[in-house]
């Protein structure tokens, strides 16, 4: 008994060390980055990815032309896998040269052309695997030879090539593929010269031969076309300057033939054994392990070395250490390892231990995490400052809003009644105490559909909505609710009651939100629309039925939100453009907001360069929709992310999301701070000791009498 309790001592010592730690410890001194993510990502496919954590990963692996300039503010395009920037050229409705100051109404069409780096590799991978003399050595298996292989890295043998303007070509081919759920379709295809009409030729394709291999190479596109090995062109419908900013999506990556034939095989989806499933790209990473029930593993691509770490940003970037790494080859990270924690509180808590590099903040975490000044200023508590953490915050360019729709008689429509009611619960509805109450003070209370860092938003007095806010001490103050109360009157509702019907009025809500986590949210929202004796009923329901009833227009009001596409106004204001409304055209515009001089006024602005002339018009478009009060603004999400001492080059980046690249990761030093946080405690396991040896001891006496008595 002695013996066995000893021997289990040791071996519980020998282990303490590593009980918390849950990496291997051969991980130790690594340059690795442990990170986590909560969902696992649909979709890893280009073409068809376009949630936010699908980015997370596919914009570290694929890489389009151009990306966003990781330190500099505003967001500005630079080339990613473009050797300079796209050249345009603007062209009449017969392709004759205009020059490029041409007026908009002139251009018919915009060519693009696009050099990119020569000598780009992809990844290692089976597709590109070949036989001593050159043929695809994976192109034709078979079911058996499939037998034991779940992941690239089953195949025996593995290769790359150099990526070429055809791959690029060959992407935007498959933005029209019939066989494919492609989220942007419908936008491209009214801009690409030649998609729609390329969609349709697909479909016939596949309807005459629907198990055959769909070969883009063999039906050529008008508007994209290869020059040479480095060089292709991109013509559009008319002058879309923003069309440059789609150019940095992962849309417009690369996609090497090879990939899809090998995936095309028999036996390859029933494995998972696809490019939604094992994406193939030439950007700094590839994913080399997909479990995602528990992690997933991106790992440099050992062939990618067309990046270095930016020279230049910001005034204040040298200072806070940004510009230490200068000129290094990205990226600067040799492995990111995702682990998937679906509850806040244990990645929390992994968080503190330094088992996860950065986190965000839950509500539950907050007041331990951050303190907040008397001026609203939010820096780190004591806690976390002792632990060498730092806090990182920015405005998302994202927009929160509740939406009336335009086509209900009670609060929808341009008549002064429907305006004033609108106004006047625009006043009511506390948005200021809604982010301290619910969001830690996280976010922007919004003037506008426009957020900050996003060209046409006007800081201070210029940018305020004078139909709910007053110029006081330099800050804007929401009106008192008397004025509200006025203002529902001469729409016709005083103390709530409508004068010809003389019922109270009652007002409907549509939302997802369900649950006890939400059910603070709405009651709070009842008692604002009770500052005016207004009745508020919820009608809660799931994702799939609001919306139906969006699309109906089966609404009065609405829960909504939108995360900017790109940083430009347009991809904010076409939200509230007449011919975009949801009910008549199936577009964005979930309020069927219509205004002909606000439409007017968006068709002059979208289309326009940056400019003192342009912000005019959006200036005349914001004061539209104030009047109008379409929406209530809401606010625009706030961003708030904690990181330890040894993760560097940092900086929130709400546009980019191939931010990885750029991190650096001081493993010596964390593998010091881990050891010192998580140092075991060692007296229960002597009190268990004692424990088991009290027990043997009295265990053998009682042995021991019983022999006695029995002799």
């Amino acid at each position: 008994m002695k013996s066995l309790a000893g021997i289990l001592l040791l071996l519980l010592l020998s282990a303490c060390d590593e009980w918390n730690n849950p990496y291997p410890a051969s991980e130790a001194g690594q340059s690795i980055l442990y990170t986590a993510f909560t969902e696992r990502p649909k979709h890893l496919d280009p073409a068809q990815a376009y949630s936010e954590n699908e980015y997370e990963f596919i914009s570290n692996i694929y890489a389009p032309p151009l990306q966003y300039h990781y330190l500099k503010r505003p967001y500005q395009l630079v080339p990613q896998a473009a050797s300079l920037m796209p050249t345009v050229t603007y062209q009449d409705t017969q392709h004759r040269s205009l020059p490029d100051d041409a007026p908009a109404e002139k251009i018919a069409y915009s060519v693009y052309e696009i050099h990119i780096k020569p000598g780009m590799r992809y990844q290692p991978h089976p597709a590109f695997a070949r036989t001593n003399d050159g043929r695809l050595e994976y192109e034709h298996l078979t079911l058996a030879e499939l037998h034991d292989v779940h992941a690239p890295a089953d195949f025996a043998h593995s290769g790359t090539r150099v990526v070429n303007a055809a791959d690029y070509v060959n992407q935007i081919k498959r933005l029209a593929s019939p066989q494919l759920h492609l989220p942007i379709y419908g936008v491209m295809s009214e801009y690409i010269v030649g998609l729609k009409a390329y969609a349709d030729t697909l479909q016939q394709v596949v309807q005459k031969q629907p198990a055959a291999f769909l070969d883009l190479s063999a039906y050529p596109l008008t508007g994209a076309e290869v020059v040479d090995d480095t060089t292709y062109r991109i013509t559009i419908h008319g002058k879309y300057p923003q069309f440059a900013y789609w150019l940095a999506m992962p849309f417009f990556a690369p996609m090497p033939p090879e990939a899809e034939r090998f995936y095309a095989q028999a036996g390859m989806r029933e494995r998972n054994l696809s490019l939604d499933w094992w994406p193939v790209g030439s950007g700094p990473y590839y994913l080399s392990e997909n479990n995602p029930n528990r992690r997933m593993v991106l790992s440099k691509n050992p062939y990618f070395d067309s990046e270095r770490y930016p020279a230049e940003g910001e005034a204040s970037d040298a200072k806070a250490g940004l510009l230490v790494d200068a000129g290094k080859h990205l990226p600067l990270i040799d492995r990111v390892v995702f682990t998937l924690e679906k509850e806040t509180i244990p990645y929390w808590n992994k968080f503190l231990q330094g088992y996860f590099d950065a986190s965000g903040i839950s509500s539950d975490s907050f007041d331990q995490a951050v303190q907040v000044s008397v001026g609203g200023d939010a820096s780190v508590s004591d806690e976390m400052r002792e632990q060498g953490i730092t806090l990182s915050t920015s405005v998302a360019t994202s927009t929160m809003y509740t939406g009336f729709n335009w086509l209900d008689p009670v609060v929808g429509g341009s008549s002064e009644r429907a305006r004033k009611l609108r106004q006047a619960i625009a006043i009511a509805v506390d948005f200021e105490e809604f982010v301290s109450i619910f969001a830690n003070g996280r976010g922007v209370s919004a003037q506008s559909p426009i957020p900050p860092g996003i060209f046409g938003y006007r800081e201070g007095e210029a940018g305020m909505n004078k139909f709910v806010y007053d110029w006081v001490g330099g800050q804007p103050v929401r009106k008192p609710i008397a004025e509200a109360r006025r203002l529902l009157a001469e729409a016709g509702y005083p103390d709530g009651v409508d004068i010809n019907t003389h019922q109270p009025l009652v007002i409907n809500l549509d939302t997802t939100a369900t649950g006890v986590g939400n059910k603070s949210r709405l009651d709070w929202m009842r008692k604002q629309f009770d500052k005016l004796n207004v009745q508020l009923v919820v009608r809660s329901t799931d994702y799939n039925r609001f919306q139906d009833k969006i699309r109906r227009g089966d609404t009065q009001m609405f829960y909504f939100g939108w995360n900017a596409d790109y940083p430009d106004p347009e991809n904010f204001l076409f939200l509230l453009h007449g011919p975009q409304g949801k009910v008549s055209h199936a577009g964005e515009n979930a309020a069927n907001y219509s205004n002909p001089d606000y439409d007017r006024l968006f068709l002059q602005m979208k289309n326009m360069e940056n400019s003192p002339a342009r912000q005019v018009i959006i200036d005349q478009m914001l004061e539209i929709l104030r009047r109008d009060s379409p929406w209530l603004w809401g606010y625009h999400p706030k961003n708030y992310v904690l990181q330890h001492g040894w993760l560097h080059n940092v900086k929130p980046s709400v546009m980019a999301n191939n931010k990885l690249k750029y991190w650096r990761v001081e493993a010596s030093l964390r593998d010091e701070l881990r050891a010192r946080w998580n140092h075991p405690s060692r007296w229960p396991l002597w009190s268990a000791l004692g424990l088991i040896l009290l027990s043997g001891l009295w265990l053998w006496q009682v042995l021991q009498k019983k022999e006695a008595r029995s002799r």
